[in-house]
């Protein structure tokens, strides 16, 4: 039996986590950048090479996350773990991963001057796959790009003025 020195278990732990941060500022208001929010992580949600990929995202504490399929067929994402719009959406469980792993992921959302700060918290521990980390890390920034772009695009939408 080969006890692992200090340096070994940290590559090794490594090896089994992903962690994303970023911060993203959305010219909207709190409201309507929370509600799109929900709407691109749902019904809006794009996949793979921006292919439509709708969500169901039940919005309440203990609410599933999931792909459906028909026919009760589909992929579990994740449950709502803490909501409380418009400022904190939390949701843990696999993700888009299907091995033994748990992840949480939070946006935290805060008014600020010129409309609405998102901060984007995500860490993955568990059997990631090879190649997994770097594309899971880049696809959380463009889903939070799509929110941004979604929410000033209403915003803008919804300014007085504006014809529809």
């Amino acid at each position: 039996m080969s006890v692992a020195t200090g340096s070994a278990l940290d590559r090794a732990l490594e090896q089994l986590r992903v962690s994303t941060t970023q911060d993203i500022q959305v010219r909207a208001s709190l409201e309507t950048t929370f509600a799109t929010l929900l709407e691109e992580l749902g019904p809006a949600n794009l996949g793979h090479e921006n292919a439509p990929m709708p969500l169901v995202l039940e919005a309440w504490p203990g609410g599933r996350w999931f792909r459906d399929l028909g026919h009760g067929n589909g992929h579990l994402w994740g449950h709502v773990q803490a909501i409380k719009r418009p400022t904190l959406l939390e949701i843990w469980g696999p993700l888009m991963i299907s091995s033994a792993t748990v992840s949480n992921l939070q946006y935290r959302l805060k008014e600020v001057d010129d409309g609405t700060l998102i901060a984007l918290r995500h860490s993955t521990f568990g059997l990631i796959p090879e190649g997994y980390s770097e594309e899971l890390s880049k696809g959380l920034v463009d889903w939070l790009e799509r929110v941004r772009r979604s929410a000033e695009g209403a915003s803008r939408k919804d300014a007085p003025g504006e014809s529809r």
